[in-house]
């Protein structure tokens, strides 16, 4: 009888499970066959998020040569390094070009055919167009994956869930509003992937409230301007007269900071150096659960300044006052905030040059604008100034700290389950929009399209209307029938859509505190209520509590989704070789 593991979801993280089990079967699997079905309504490769059939005014949001599929020697697995083209490699592309999705799909639908192609003979791939509804079976037998709309489950020997993003319900404030929409004939569009929401009822000339500043908004703008028509001549976007006008806010009231545009030169900083292994072994051994803003954060901090002066003082060594030998001696001996200051303070003349992290992650903090336009003015005056730093190199401190956010995340996600904080905070500073998409945030304000509203953006319903307003500009308040919620879905088991999550948390799989799916960081194996792993069944992404940063991986930066996916895939490997007369006689 041939073995039978089913994974469910053939996007990215499935496409590269695929390639590992491909790089790793020669050397594990030495079985008699193996079928592998994956399960996925959209196309195996780029799975919903990046499927070729969607609008190719999206774009990526990562430089063509920061997106590869492939292993390298930096990063740490059991498994063998399999080489292959970066994203602008295999597409020919400039570096440095923004890629569009449809593009980004072909990739991905390259890599799944290759690594298909890899596979010993023994081995078949078989897609399976559906959503799976649930999985049942006993802990030590096999497994029953029930598809939609077939009658009789698929058997499996081995489960994988490399689910993507997924729908979500909506928080108890998000209902209210709905509700109150529904019954005063407003529009509420829901957390959702903006190329999947119904943009049709976003009237022209009206006024909508946007919440979210992220990259959800980014795609929102986009499809409601070029979208219907509208284009850019140089800083001047010359509308089609059916775009709706935006008033966009958030917590922090000002969008991700742009993608840096130069690249890097010189010495790297030596990563990790106040957060790695050993730490990260000291916080997983205590007992009880982490508490990170008081015992990781500090480490944190310490490990990004530390990559951001090292650049500095390897770099522009003549905007600093002490020998880098000096400094970071005194850096890594300094254990109070206040020291570390005053470090800072003697040894870097411009504060300009200093590393404050709570000005980055809350920039308008504190700030009041005495009328909605004079703060039109300062929020435009922001991002340009934020362009301008993040696209020159004599600022290159800052892509030190880049590079310590990737090693940062690579070590955290080896703990489990940090809380919403860091997540956002990484996704806001590392993540951010290209530059050009904050060039045409620019010109649509010049334009009177789109409107800056502030931090701490409130949204009340009353008098038939959604009413938003903002501390940044006490007094203002703007009114308007459609309200956009613009951000992903939460991740989190307890309020997602799909079933399949849901059984497995009805059936004793964990929780962890933020509501994710909680898993052996060893392998991937889903975890019960007292921490058992479950012999049959793994997961990994963003419903899981050892989420990587992104669904893509810079090259020769350590991939965390990388060596997830070879010890998964070996773990796999492992497993199913076990012949199967010798396992039902256990």
């Amino acid at each position: 009888m041939r073995r039978q593991l089913v994974i469910v979801g053939a996007g990215p993280r499935g496409t590269g499970l695929l390639e590992r089990i491909a790089a790793n079967a020669p050397e594990l699997y030495a079985g008699s066959g193996l079928d592998i079905h994956l399960v996925d309504p959209y196309p195996p490769g780029g799975g919903r998020i990046w499927r070729q059939a969607q609008s190719p005014l999206l774009w990526m949001n990562s430089h063509a040569e920061d997106v590869t599929m492939f292993t390298d020697e930096t990063v740490t697995m059991a498994g063998p390094v399999r080489e292959g083209p970066t994203l602008h490699e295999w597409a020919g592309l400039d570096g440095t070009a923004f890629a569009d999705r449809q593009l980004q799909g072909r990739y991905l639908r390259w890599v799944y055919e290759r690594a298909r192609a890899e596979l010993p003979p023994e081995i078949t791939v078989r897609h399976h167009p559906r959503r799976a509804l649930r999985v049942s079976g006993p802990r030590e037998g096999r497994q029953r994956v029930w598809l939609e709309g077939r009658a009789h489950p698929l058997l499996a020997d081995l489960v994988i869930l490399a689910l993507g993003h997924l729908d979500a319900e909506l928080d108890e404030e998000q209902a209210e509003l709905a509700a109150y929409a529904q019954e005063h004939g407003l529009v509420h569009l829901p957390p959702d992937f903006t190329a999947d929401s119904d943009l049709s009822p976003l009237a022209p000339g009206e006024a909508v409230l946007v919440r979210g500043f992220g990259l959800a908004f980014v795609d929102l703008m986009v499809l409601l301007t070029e979208g219907r028509g509208g284009r850019y001549e140089g800083g001047t976007y010359l509308p089609s007269g059916r775009e709706p006008v935006l008033y966009v806010g958030s917590r922090r009231g000002v969008p991700y900071h742009s993608k840096i545009g130069y690249g890097w030169t010189g010495e790297r900083p030596p990563l990790p150096r106040f957060l790695g292994p050993a730490e990260i072994e000291r916080l997983a051994a205590r007992p009880g659960r982490v508490d990170f803003r008081r015992e990781v954060w500090p480490l944190v901090a310490k490990e990004l300044g530390f990559a951001h002066y090292h650049r500095l003082f390897t770099a522009h060594a003549e905007r600093t006052a002490l020998p880098w030998a000096d400094f970071e001696e005194r850096y890594a001996a300094a254990d109070d905030p206040a020291g570390l200051r005053a470090l800072v303070a003697a040894a870097v003349p411009d504060p300009a040059d200093r590393l404050d992290l709570a000005a980055l992650d809350h920039p308008l903090d504190g700030a009041r604008y005495a009328s909605h336009e004079a703060f039109q003015d300062g929020l435009r005056a922001y991002i340009e100034a934020d362009l301008n730093r993040r696209h020159d190199p004599s600022h290159s401190a800052d892509l030190g700290v880049f590079l310590g956010l990737l090693s940062v995340y690579g070590q955290l996600v080896r703990l489990g389950d940090t809380g919403p904080r860091w997540h956002g905070f990484f996704s806001y500073l590392a993540s951010g929009p290209p530059g050009p998409r904050l060039r045409q945030m620019l010109a649509l304000s010049r334009a009177g399209l789109l409107r800056f509203l502030g931090a701490d953006m409130t949204v009340t319903a009353a008098n038939g209307v959604f009413r938003a307003a903002s501390p940044t500009v006490p007094g203002f308040a703007v009114e308007a029938r459609a309200l956009v919620e613009a951000r992903l879905p939460e991740p989190t088991v307890g309020r997602g859509r799909d079933s399949l999550l849901r059984e497995l948390h009805a059936e004793g799989a964990a929780e962890s505190p933020e509501g994710l799916l909680r898993t052996d960081p060893a392998d991937g194996r889903i975890l019960d209520g007292v921490g058992r792993p479950h012999p049959r069944r793994f997961a990994l992404g963003p419903s899981t509590d050892a989420r990587t940063p992104g669904a893509f991986t810079r090259p020769r930066t350590g991939g965390a989704a990388f060596r997830q996916n070879d010890a998964t895939a070996r773990a796999v490997l492992a497993f199913l070789t076990t012949p199967l007369v010798k396992e039902l006689a256990r």
